[in-house]
């Protein structure tokens, strides 16, 4: 979404050329490969631990930091490497997108008239709204410290990151159709 904004706001003319099917399905296959390599790593770490702690997860759906508290053993090395590598991989992505952003902010602010601007940003700010939502949630949830026991703030978070950016895409998305916001 970020890179589609980019190219629409920052190079109009060249958007067709740019944003074409070929770019589209290696976007949506690198996304894809990206979550298939994560959760393969994830996997193949968790085949290689004994559990002893029972088999109760607190939690809506079996997340890594729950499954480590029901271990026995020394796990937090392997795991920590594996998490290492994710944050690597996302904090690529997470300044690909800081960096069009800020390009496509640059751009928007030498936009002459008022109008033009409202509309460019309007485009944006659903985007941004709801990654910052999934990035400091999620952010939270993975990097704070295991604890023995689950609060309800982790289960708050954890519908936070997982439903609430999902539910709100349709929404803030469907708020720019002008027959939505009418019947609204």
């Amino acid at each position: 979404m970020a890179y589609d904004h980019y190219v629409a706001i920052c190079q109009p003319l060249h958007h067709e050329r740019v944003m074409n099917r070929g770019a589209c399905v290696q976007m949506a296959a690198g996304a894809w490969a990206s979550g298939v390599l994560i959760s393969a790593l994830h996997t193949g770490n968790m085949l290689a631990i004994s559990f002893c702690r029972g088999n109760k997860v607190d939690q809506f759906f079996c997340e890594i930091p729950q499954i480590i508290k029901l271990t026995c053993s020394d796990s937090y090395l392997s795991e920590t490497g594996v998490i290492l590598f994710i944050v690597g991989l996302v904090l690529c992505c997470f300044v690909f997108i800081i960096v069009s952003y800020v390009q496509i902010i640059s751009t928007v602010l030498r936009i002459p008239s008022e109008q033009g601007r409202h509309k460019a940003f309007s485009t944006c700010l659903p985007h941004l709204t709801v990654l910052s939502l999934l990035v400091c949630t999620g952010t939270f949830a993975y990097l704070k410290p295991i604890s023995s026991t689950t609060s309800r703030l982790d289960l708050v978070v954890a519908v936070f990151y997982s439903v609430l950016p999902p539910m709100l895409n349709p929404i803030i998305y469907s708020m720019r159709n002008k027959e939505i916001k009418a019947s609204l």
